[in-house]
């Protein structure tokens, strides 16, 4: 039997033809969705450390900064200005540097000068609100001792000098 029905033609045409509804499906949300599971957030703002002792010389500043949350940080924007009184354009003043570590030396600087910081955490997702800014002040330059005026007997001394700093400084200390 198997024989004589494969040696027949068989027509297989339907009666009917099958109709099929074209739908489109969005897939928008479910995108989205998908690609906020495989993106960090961008990191929240860093905290900037007062002041250490000992981190100023009278060019240069250390200034160090921590994260309080497990942000995920491929680098750090660290801005910073002289303080000024005078009324004149912030952007003119204005530094930036790129940074890789949680702290940064900064040279070049003023002596006796206060300086304005505060930083920002980068990631791939964007970058975070900037920190508090923090004060920092450089230590004055060294005075001049005025040779000509150096008087002394067999008790005493008298020694004279002048700031070479533009900003007042509070005290002096004198060594023999």
């Amino acid at each position: 039997r198997l024989e004589e029905f494969l040696k027949k033609e068989v027509d297989l045409e339907l009666s009917t033809l099958p109709e099929f509804e074209e739908r489109v499906i969005d897939f928008s949300e479910v995108e989205q969705l998908m690609n906020s599971i495989n993106t960090i957030p961008a990191p929240c703002a860093p905290v900037i450390n007062p002041q250490a002792p000992n981190a100023a010389t009278g060019t240069s500043l250390r200034v160090c900064w921590g994260l309080f949350s497990d942000d995920t940080v491929e680098g750090y924007q660290l801005c910073y200005k002289p303080v000024s009184n005078e009324r004149r354009s912030d952007e003119e003043a204005e530094h930036m540097l790129q940074v890789k570590e949680t702290y940064c030396t900064i040279t070049n600087l003023l002596p006796n000068t206060q300086y304005e910081f505060w930083v920002s955490a980068l990631n791939a997702s964007g970058i975070s609100p900037p920190s508090e800014r923090a004060v920092y002040v450089t230590a004055p330059s060294p005075p001049t001792i005025k040779s000509k005026k150096i008087q002394s007997c067999e008790n005493a001394a008298l020694v004279c000098w002048e700031s070479r700093d533009i900003n007042p400084v509070d005290s002096y200390m004198v060594e023999l």
